[in-house]
Formats: structure tokens, C-alpha cells, sequence
């Protein structure tokens, strides 16, 4: 039975006579203080990448090394099978180097030697997450979907029933805020005290809500 010749492409490599199969694991080593040796970790593997030397000769020598030199130039993805590939998945493949050379003395006989790497599928498009990602930081707690592609209208009506509600807060500190101003004296004035104290902290509530019903434009 003929053992099957090497196939890059529609180029089928006849007289090859060496294939090597080189792989990277994709270890990198960490060195620990106090630990003897290294700690490997890894990023995931390399490409397979084969080396192939091998002669083309006869009537078809230079046209097949015009075919193997279109498949350099042009880095295109092609397909590749060999025996030694037998136990990998190889889908496309590209060649990343290619060296020829016609010896003195002969005729029809070429001599090259290619590199072939793997060239793996690109993994799928990341999705758009509500909000870039923050969703999963407790947005979901304000009580309306923060879902990016969900219904953006009754997300602006859940935003304005919020404003509404910091308003209303922001009235009733106000109304507190304005007690701060009479002398009760006697055993109520450490309540007029506090009371004081929550001045500053209704400018700030009407500050924000007033920035939050400008931004929705509906201005009270």
C-alpha cells in the first residue's frame, strides 16, 4: 500500500524527506522565593508548526515551487494533512517560511524546505453586557432591569419614579432644615439641635435631585 503523499492545499509535496513536528506548551516559569525549582503556569498551547524539506524534480519541479512560493506570498489559510498529523487537529494551516534552492550540475531538481503553522480559528465576538459589566455590580438592587438591550422606556420611567421619590425626601428635609432657625430652648432644644444638623444634608439631597430631574429634563 503507498503511503499517502503530504498535501498543503491542492499542492500534493512528493520526494519529501523529513518532517518535523515542533509544539509549544505555553508554560511560563514563575520563580517563588524559598521554593526550589519554578512554578509553571500556562497560558495555553502554541501552534503545531512542521518543518518539511524535501526536492521537487522533473517536468512539474519548478511549476510546483511556483505553486509552493504563491502559497508563501500570499499567507492565505490552506488545508494540510501529512501522516505525522495523524493525532492532531489541523484545520488551516499558513506558510510561514519558505527556502529553495536549485543546485549547480542538476537539471529539474529544486530543493526546499517550508515552515507550516497552524492557524487556529478566531474564539467568538465578546457580547455587550447592560451597563459594560456593571450590572453584576448591584445595579440590579435600584429596582429597575439594567439590562443594556431590554425596554429602554420603561427604564426611564422607573429612573423618574426614583427622582421623584429623592425629591419628596429632599421637601421633608428642607421643612426640617427650616425648624433649625427657631429658639426653642428648655428640654426641646437638644432636638432643635439635631434638627440643625440636617440643613446641610437637604441642600445636598435637593442639589441631587435637581441634577437628576435636569438630566431627565423634566425640571420641577
Amino acid at each position: 500500500m503507498a503511503t499517502p503523499l503530504p498535501l498543503i492545499g491542492d499542492l500534493a509535496l512528493s520526494s519529501v524527506q523529513q518532517i518535523d513536528h515542533t509544539l509549544n506548551g505555553g508554560f511560563e516559569r514563575v520563580g517563588v522565593p524559598g521554593l526550589d525549582g519554578d512554578v509553571l503556569q500556562r497560558a495555553g498551547r502554541g501552534s503545531h508548526t512542521m518543518w518539511i524539506r524535501g526536492v521537487f524534480s522533473g517536468a512539474t519541479a519548478f511549476a510546483d515551487l511556483g505553486a509552493l512560493q504563491g502559497l508563501a506570498a500570499g499567507g492565505e489559510e490552506v488545508s494540510f494533512s501529512a501522516d505525522i498529523t495523524t493525532a492532531l487537529e489541523l484545520e488551516r494551516v499558513v506558510v510561514a517560511d519558505l527556502r529553495a534552492q536549485a543546485v549547480a550540475g542538476t537539471q529539474n531538481l529544486v530543493q526546499y524546505e517550508i515552515c507550516v503553522v497552524e492557524s487556529p480559528p478566531l474564539p467568538p465576538p465578546a457580547e455587550v453586557s447592560g451597563f459594560g459589566g456593571l450590572d453584576d455590580f448591584g445595579l440590579g438592587d435600584l429596582g429597575f432591569d439594567a439590562d443594556i438591550m431590554g425596554d429602554l422606556a420603561a427604564l426611564a420611567d422607573d429612573v423618574a419614579g426614583a427622582v421623584d421619590a429623592v425629591m419628596e425626601a429632599a421637601d421633608q428635609l428642607a421643612a426640617l432644615a427650616a425648624l433649625s432657625s427657631i429658639d426653642v430652648g428648655g428640654p426641646l432644644q437638644p432636638l432643635a439641635d439635631t434638627i440643625s444638623g440636617v440643613s446641610s444634608v437637604a441642600g445636598t439631597f435637593g442639589d441631587v435631585a435637581k441634577s437628576l430631574s435636569d438630566l431627565l429634563g423634566d425640571t420641577p
